[in-house]
């Protein structure tokens, strides 16, 4: 998962001359943070965003003026998908009750 947050611009760790990645002494707190918004159903390019503000090892954001922003973007997205969810779980239920009731006549 470092490597993919790494890819992402989540984490900037430093290359020693053998090539291995040093990561700085709060890197376990960021990867806290960034778990902590994935978590909260985040794509990374949000989190990217959103990470400068972040602080401690629990999900807390500094009061950024255009992370207010953002999050109540991705709100707004969570709440489309969760309203697609819903509606194709009604959609699945109704297949449910037809063939149950079509197995109850034969």
């Amino acid at each position: 998962m470092l490597r993919y947050y790494e890819q992402q611009g989540l984490l900037n760790p430093v290359r020693a001359d053998n090539g291995y990645r040093r990561y700085c002494s709060d890197a376990v707190t960021t990867v806290a943070q960034i778990r902590g918004l994935l978590d909260a159903g985040l794509p990374t390019d949000a989190i990217r965003q959103i990470l400068p503000c972040a602080h401690g090892s629990e999900p807390t954001i500094d009061p950024c003026p255009e992370i207010l922003n953002a999050l109540a973007h991705e709100r707004e997205r969570l709440d489309e998908r969760i309203r697609y969810l819903s509606a194709s779980r009604d959609t699945l239920d109704r297949y449910l009750t037809a063939t149950h009731a079509a197995l109850q006549k034969d």
